[in-house]
Parts: structure tokens; C-alpha cells; sequence
């Protein structure tokens, strides 16, 4: 429930003052949000925390968890001076339907110690920021915030497509608020927020920014009631569906053994040459990158073949 209490465990959230989604209007006082109470927002954004693993599980090369936090309503300059201390790097999202003559802007705001710990594990590293922290961007940073912008754009487009037909590009990346084209500390911003954890891990927090004058031309769609199940669907179709989706087929594969040989020894190689290998009792049997069981080599009807001697529980929820 937007501004209801979160189902997120205490040490996962960022201790700061979060204001109300829906704003009342008093005399004297505009009303930041025209949006009323924002549940459509809050379930595309809990869409959207869903597609986070598949964006950062990958760079971080780590199982992680996601979530999103209540949605809050604030001027940008309010905003911008709740961020926490140190370095936030913010990339403009180009933000545009296919009828839009001049597309609106979003914000990607993520701590500048995160995008460096990214870029170190990119490169092969431990993931280990800077120490003491650069006063600005490398080059190299600059371009991993923007690959993650571009990772983000995708999984960001679908979650909205239930509302509206929106594509994001990402613009360049900047270390001050006061660097970002066309806003100004009074705007009213929209302010969705995911937490990203692995393991025990203190999380950490990518936040995606809406003006709010970017989202009136789809008013109409974000004031609109989320909408509950449809009726049952018709026996015929489900039959029908559910042997289509049977009939889907995926390539199986195992890996016998993985040798390892040195550069000199490889340049060295030529026909006839023999590579040892060796592989346990039990061989992995993959479908795609995700582990379907382990099995024994043997054969069958005068093929080769490998006989299931155990099989891996499969999560839904680690298939896109």
C-alpha cells in the first residue's frame, strides 16, 4: 500500500523522513501531487523492484534481493538535500511515448561509492571503492553509470507498459543537481526508490525520479484503479495454451570436463595432440545458464547419453 508499512525488515531501509504520496490541499498551499493516491505508481514500481535482480545480479556476479519502498512526493531541492552524505551521481532519462513530440525527463540517483564499487567489479576487481573518493567521474565511471542506465531502460519500459507506452534513454551522467537541465529546486518530484541487498550485506538504494509535470500528458492513465483479476478464461483457450506451452522446446546440454592449459603449451598444440581430461561420477545437465540436475555418462540404444541421478528445485521467480 503506498505509504503503508513496509513488509521490509528494518536494517534493509534507509532511515530518513519519508513524506505522505498523496498531498492534501490546503489554502495557500499548491498541491504537489495531482495524482491522487498514486496506487498505480506504487504497483508499477513494485513491478519494477522484480526486474532490478535481473539488472544488477549480473554486475555485482552475486544472488541479491530487491525491493521497493513506499513512493514519496517533494520538491527537488528538498530532495536533493535529503540525499546522504558523499558523492550521488544523477543520469537524465530521456522519458517519451511514441505520440510525444518532445520527450519529458526522469532521474537515476544512485550513491557515487555504488557506481565505483560497479566499475571495480566490472573490471574484475573485488568490488573495493576509492579511497579517499574522487571528487568527480572518471571517464570509465561516467560510462558505467550509463550502462547501467541502459540496463535499466528495458526492464523500466515493460514495467510501465500496463499505463503507458514509455521508452527511456539515458543522457549523461552528473555529480551536482544543480547541473540538470530543465529543473528547478521548486518542481514536484515523484521519488520511487528500490533497495538492493545481498546476503547480510547493508543494502543500498537506486532511486528513480519523476517530475511531475513529465507525467501529466499520462495523468489520466497513473489516476486510474489498478484492476483486480478478469474472469476465468475460457477451458478451450487454456487447453489450447497450455499445449502450446508444452510443446516449447530447450536446448539440453552437459558439460563433461574443463580442462585448463597454459598459452604456451596452447601455441604448441598441433594434430594428433592429446588433452587429458577427467570429470567426476556425476556430470552437471544444463538448461540455458540455469543447472537442471547432475547424471551419469553412459549410453543407451547405442548413443551416448547421460541417465538423471538427481534434479535442482526450479524458482519461478529466477525466470524472467
Amino acid at each position: 500500500m503506498v505509504n503503508g508499512p513496509s513488509g521490509t525488515a528494518a536494517f534493509d531501509r534507509r532511515e530518513r523522513p519519508r513524506h505522505d504520496a498523496a498531498h492534501a490541499a490546503s489554502l495557500g498551499i499548491a498541491n504537489l501531487n495531482p495524482f491522487g493516491d498514486l496506487h498505480t505508481l506504487q504497483h508499477l514500481s513494485a513491478r519494477m523492484a522484480r526486474s532490478m535482480r535481473g539488472v544488477f545480479e549480473p554486475v555485482l556476479r552475486r544472488a541479491v534481493r530487491t525491493w521497493a519502498e513506499p513512493l514519496s512526493v517533494e520538491r527537488f531541492g528538498s530532495y536533493c538535500a535529503e540525499r546522504p552524505k558523499g558523492m550521488t551521481v544523477w543520469l537524465p532519462l530521456a522519458m517519451q511515448t511514441p505520440s510525444q513530440a518532445n520527450p519529458g525527463q526522469a532521474l537515476m540517483a544512485i550513491d557515487a561509492k555504488f557506481a565505483l564499487e560497479l566499475l571495480d567489479l566490472f573490471f574484475g576487481g573485488t568490488g573495493e571503492a576509492p579511497h579517499p573518493m574522487p571528487s568527480e567521474l572518471s571517464p570509465a565511471a561516467e560510462a558505467m553509470v550509463k550502462r547501467i542506465g541502459t540496463m535499466i531502460a528495458e526492464p523500466l519500459a515493460a514495467a510501465w507498459e500496463p499505463v503507458a507506452r514509455l521508452s527511456f534513454a539515458p543522457g549523461h551522467p552528473e555529480t551536482s543537481c544543480a547541473m540538470l537541465a530543465n529543473l528547478d529546486d521548486d518542481d514536484a518530484m515523484i521519488v520511487t526508490r528500490f533497495g538492493i541487498a545481498a546476503g547480510n550485506d547493508k543494502p543500498v538504494f537506486v532511486d528513480l525520479v519523476y517530475p511531475v509535470a513529465a507525467l501529466k500528458p499520462i495523468g489520466p492513465s497513473l489516476n486510474a484503479k489498478v484492476h483486480g483479476r478478469t474472469a476465468e478464461p475460457e477451458p478451450q483457450w487454456r487447453t489450447g495454451l497450455t499445449r502450446a506451452a508444452m510443446a516449447v522446446t530447450f536446448p539440453v546440454r552437459s558439460v563433461l570436463a574443463e580442462p585448463t592449459i597454459s598459452l604456451g603449451r596452447l601455441l604448441e598444440l598441433k594434430e594428433g595432440d592429446v588433452i587429458p581430461i577427467s570429470f567426476g561420477q556425476h556430470v552437471p545437465v544444463m538448461i540455458g545458464t540455469h543447472r537442471l540436475g547432475t547424471g551419469i555418462v553412459g549410453s543407451a540404444n547405442g548413443h551416448a547419453a547421460i541417465c538423471l541421478h538427481s534434479i535442482e528445485r526450479l524458482d519461478e521467480e529466477d525466470y524472467p
